[in-house]
């Protein structure tokens, strides 16, 4: 079968995804024919995305989260506002992918959480079927149990990720756990999307901090703890390109600017790891058995820490507290059974995939 991506640039998760799945694919008789990324002027597609797919990669005008004035957390409103004024400015978007879906005389459509592809189903007659993947479709499952009193945006995350599939025939929920089919909304669960290089790798323990945060305004919060710890060596990743490749502070604390290969590499042999909360990245640290603490950048990574932490896998604050993370670390026992529920994705998603439109 003939497959188009379609992935929404924000992040590392999705592109992490992407390049997994094609591997799959391919390595199961498919073809990825093209890679769509939806990008912004905010963010630069890091190389490890662009160097590791096989399919030709190009590019589209997308909306992605605007950071607050401290680049810290995600602004709702300056996201809300911008984007509604520029709106004019994405139309061309979605032409674009109904053309190239066109031109690539694909089997089926595979969306990573990208909007502009379910406003170009919606605005076009595209009768390529496409299939959704991403952990967001999974806080829509009547047995996810969010506590919507708690989380009052989440409202607003719901009707986000419908306007992705708008036009979708099956959605792939990525998650933790197992759970049963929602037909509700045509929600099927599956197990996260790891690389083989994270399942091939074996996890040690370091005498460091890992960490990433996907706005560099959090280094605030780094900085100052580390003032205070100078003595427990960190090692932390962001997205500051300003700051060079590798910009060491002193002998305890090197900021890296995010590369793949070296993340993971860091990732197993830490004491413990310390996020924004990105699905992609919980679901490594808890593979390699990493005590984990999440601070959300946005409701998608709020949600996301609520998951994992009612599972143990690590705990939530509001700012990089590493103390509360060593506190967590002297307690913390990995669950075995994820690792497990991780092995069996290759065949589910493949299952899934190949099923559409039979």
């Amino acid at each position: 079968m003939r497959y188009l991506f379609i992935v929404q640039g924000e992040g590392r998760g999705h592109l992490t995804q992407a390049m997994t799945l094609e591997r799959l694919l391919t390595g199961r008789g498919h073809e990825v024919v093209k890679i769509l990324v939806g990008k912004s002027p905010q963010r630069m597609l890091p190389s490890f995305f662009t160097d590791g797919v096989g399919a030709p990669v190009d590019y589209f005008e997308s909306m992605n989260f605007l950071p607050s004035s401290s680049n810290r957390k995600a602004s709702m409103v300056k996201t809300v506002l911008f984007n509604g004024v520029e709106m004019y400015r994405f139309f061309p978007s979605a032409q674009f992918i109904r053309d190239e879906i066109r031109r690539s005389d694909a089997d089926v459509v595979v969306n990573f959480y990208e909007l502009m592809a379910g406003l170009a189903y919606f605005f076009y007659e595209i009768n390529t079927p496409m299939v959704c993947i991403g952990h967001q479709y999974l806080f829509m499952h009547k047995d996810f149990g969010l506590p919507r009193q708690k989380y009052p945006a989440s409202v607003g995350l719901d009707f986000f990720s419908r306007m992705t599939s708008i036009g979708a025939s099956k959605l792939l929920a990525l998650s933790f756990r197992d759970m049963p089919v929602d037909p509700g909304h045509d929600i099927v669960v599956v197990p996260p999307l790891l690389r083989p290089e994270v399942l091939e790798m074996e996890p040690s323990e370091g005498d460091y901090i890992h960490g990433y945060m996907l706005n560099s305004g959090f280094s605030e919060d780094v900085l100052e703890w580390h003032s205070g710890h100078p003595e427990v060596p960190l090692h932390f990743f962001w997205d500051n390109w300003n700051a060079g490749k590798v910009h060491k502070v002193d002998d305890t604390l090197t900021f890296h600017l995010i590369d793949d290969k070296e993340f993971l590499k860091q990732m197993a042999g830490c004491k413990a790891y310390a996020s924004t909360a990105g699905f992609e990245s919980v679901c490594e640290a808890m593979w390699f058995g990493k005590p984990i603490l999440m601070v959300p950048s946005h409701i998608e990574q709020d949600i996301n820490a609520f998951d994992a932490s009612r599972g143990n896998a690590g705990i939530s604050c509001d700012r990089f507290d590493l103390s509360k993370l060593l506190d967590f670390a002297g307690s913390f026992r990995p669950d075995p059974s994820f690792r497990d529920w991780v092995r069996s994705a290759s065949e589910k998603i493949a299952v899934e995939l190949e099923n559409v439109g039979r």
